[in-house]
């Protein structure tokens, strides 16, 4: 499998939030322990500096490292999850681009519709609701740690346009990218 575009910070968020969307991405692996878990794992937090990031399953337990018990990262849970994960992925690799439904169906072997429907069935949400709150992911980071305008901020994470950029971040964030920026900095 193909690592995903995120930074160590990135990956680290999405486990203290216990972001289910990256389960399968990535793998958290607590080198006192030597056990890796699943991002969404509900298990005690590890110091930062005692994790370390993992793309395959197979690597991390040729490290050394046992499942965690908890959240079982080394059992898949439905039949179509590799279909899902493999859209996850796509979608999270190429965010910056234009995507349509059919482009997304089209890299991953099936049609739009089956696409929409079992994404929506194993994820609660469909493939575009999955990129745009990717996309926003990318701009809060980007809006806490950098200086870039939110017009560049918006091209950059894959929107098209700005006023469409302001919306989704308003109805995702309850708040504007300026406001955002101004109470995370």
């Amino acid at each position: 499998m193909s690592e995903i575009n995120l930074t160590f910070y990135e990956m680290w968020e999405k486990i203290i939030s216990c972001d289910r969307k990256y389960d399968g991405l990535f793998y958290t692996a607590v080198k006192t322990t030597k056990i890796y878990c699943r991002p969404s794992c509900r298990s005690r937090k590890p110091k930062m500096e005692n994790v370390e990031f993992y793309f395959d399953i197979n690597e991390v337990e040729r490290d050394g490292f046992r499942a965690c018990k908890r959240c079982q990262p080394d059992i898949e849970h439905s039949p179509n999850f590799s279909l899902v994960k493999s859209t996850i992925n796509f979608l999270t690799n190429n965010y910056k681009q234009k995507l349509e439904l059919k482009d997304i169906s089209s890299h991953v072997g099936v049609s739009s519709y089956y696409l929409d429907r079992l994404f929506k069935q194993e994820t609660a949400e469909t493939p575009r609701t999955y990129l745009e709150k990717i996309r926003i992911d990318k701009a809060t980071y980007l809006l806490k740690y950098t200086d870039q305008t939110n017009i560049d901020i918006c091209y950059e994470v894959g929107f098209q346009s700005p006023s469409n950029f302001y919306k989704v971040f308003r109805r995702l964030k309850d708040c504007s990218p300026t406001e955002y920026r101004k109470l995370n900095r």
